[in-house]
């Protein structure tokens, strides 16, 4: 929706009034009774504010404010959103990571970050152009979003990093580390896809670092850093594998 401008507002604004006043006058003129000059202009007054009140509102008024608040809501999705993939940029994910940290100590029931590196995307940048590594980027993400819960959170931090934010992995820290390795390897298994771009079939594949979050207090930036730590691990040790942090 197109904001109106200042002098659209008037504009309209005078018109509405104009053609109101107008149908007001015409109407007092066939009455059928005489008013006097006192009573016509109560009757004015009535009648212009009756009629032009709604006609503002629905005209200028509500479009203004439905386009106002349009925009807003587009410039806020652009300050949390990765503009290539369309997914949570690092902003949005670092203040849904401090949210899900807190409550991981209030309810005491484990979070994670997997941090997800793309082995081999310089590769496809340096052979096939950039226009190919965001497609595959974008690829990656849709992929990643089809593999996780509604509740969790796909975002990606530039390059070609994605994190994955998990939460309600329940008070036991077995149980939770199981179904992190379960669901690392259908991700791994999931990117390790390949696709086709321009008549070219390309592949990536992924290293994953993962960071158990359990009731201790952290910040945002350091549980990323260390799940970053995690899956350079997971690199030196050959990559295509998941790595958990260990302090």
């Amino acid at each position: 929706m197109k904001l109106i401008t200042t002098k659209q507002v008037a504009v309209r604004i005078a018109i509405i009034i104009s053609s109101a006043e107008l149908l007001i006058m015409l109407l007092l003129r066939v009455l059928p009774f005489e008013a006097g000059t006192y009573s016509e202009a109560i009757l004015d007054t009535v009648f212009l504010t009756a009629v032009t009140i709604p006609a503002i509102y629905l005209w200028v008024i509500k479009p203004f404010v439905d386009a106002r608040d349009e925009a807003l809501a587009q410039i806020s999705h652009l300050a949390m959103t990765d503009p290539v993939t369309q997914l949570a940029n690092r902003r949005l994910i670092t203040d849904h990571l401090g949210n899900m940290i807190a409550s991981c100590v209030r309810h005491r029931d484990h979070v994670a970050v997997l941090l997800i590196d793309l082995d081999g995307f310089k590769n496809v940048n340096d052979r096939y152009g950039h226009e190919a590594g965001d497609a595959v980027l974008v690829e990656i993400a849709k992929r990643l979003k089809s593999i996780v819960r509604s509740e969790d959170v796909v975002g990606r931090l530039g390059g070609d990093e994605f994190i994955i934010l998990l939460q309600h992995l329940g008070a036991e820290e077995t149980t939770a580390r199981e179904s992190l390795l379960r669901l690392a390897e259908k991700l791994i298994s999931m990117v390790n896809v390949p696709f086709a771009y321009n008549n070219k079939t390309i592949q990536v594949g992924a290293s994953i670092g993962i960071r158990l979050l359990g009731f201790e207090q952290l910040d945002s930036e350091t549980a990323i850093a260390e799940a970053d730590r995690a899956m350079y691990r997971a690199k030196a040790a050959g990559r295509g594998r998941a790595v958990f942090f260990k302090k």
